[in-house]
């Protein structure tokens, strides 16, 4: 594990609007259990042993966080975000630089509310031991197609070494604020933390974690995140 010189923050970008869903409000404040998906995924990391705090990057006008009760116990903080994802973990990182010493950020969508402590346990042991950080990822187990303009298959792609990033995504805060800056300035294409730790030239590592670790981006998978929650309920 990390020493504890080096806290970990949980940051979670939580600006979005999850036009994907076709809902009438964001998709991290849809319900499952009487509960949203916000507060499913921040109660977990509050009950992760090693999260110190959370940080959640809320878009100024968001009209529903200050509804949200989370577990007691630990800090939540809210900070605002930007228009893009890129910016609201910006806007966290900068909270954690100013206020909290030599700490790693443990980066995690708002909408994944599946992932394991154990899970978690696993990234933060090997991306705190890694010179660069690390994120949780999936090997790709489907046959790849690489489309057309036409959306007919143009080819094949060898799969062996794809792998679906996940998140958490854990990197020092310097390091990740230093690489979102940068990239932020100028003008790289990031889709996730690691894209902006990559375009810096550097290599995070791979986590293997587990495909049930899914993003609720449709809504066919509020379903399928419900039916795991309940699962994981049923094994505790």
């Amino acid at each position: 594990m990390i020493p504890e010189q080096h806290p970990i923050i949980a940051i979670v970008p939580a600006a979005g609007v999850g036009k994907r869903m076709q809902s009438e409000r964001p998709k991290q404040y849809l319900e499952i259990n009487h509960k949203t998906l916000l507060q499913h995924t921040v109660n977990k990391l509050l009950s992760h042993p090693s999260v110190e705090c959370v940080v959640v990057a809320v878009s100024q006008d968001d009209p529903y966080y200050d509804r949200q009760i989370f577990d007691a116990g630990k800090s939540v903080i809210k900070v605002i975000g930007g228009s893009e994802r890129a910016d609201s973990v910006l806007a966290a990182v900068d909270y954690v630089q100013q206020r909290i010493p030599n700490a790693w950020c443990l980066v995690h969508d708002a909408a994944r509310p599946c992932v394991t402590l154990t899970d978690i346990s696993k990234l933060i042991y090997q991306a705190s031991t890694h010179p660069v950080g690390g994120i949780l990822a999936s090997p790709v187990k489907d046959t790849m197609k690489r489309a057309n303009d036409a959306h007919c298959i143009d080819h094949t792609v060898e799969r062996a070494e794809l792998w679906h990033a996940l998140t958490p995504q854990m990197f020092k805060a310097e390091l990740l604020q230093s690489a979102l800056s940068s990239a932020l300035s100028e003008g790289a294409v990031m889709t996730d933390e690691a894209s902006a730790i990559e375009w810096m030239g550097l290599a995070p590592l791979l986590v293997e974690g587990r495909s049930d670790n899914i993003k609720v981006t449709r809504p066919e998978d509020l379903s399928l995140a419900e039916f795991y929650l309940i699962q994981e309920e049923k094994n505790q």
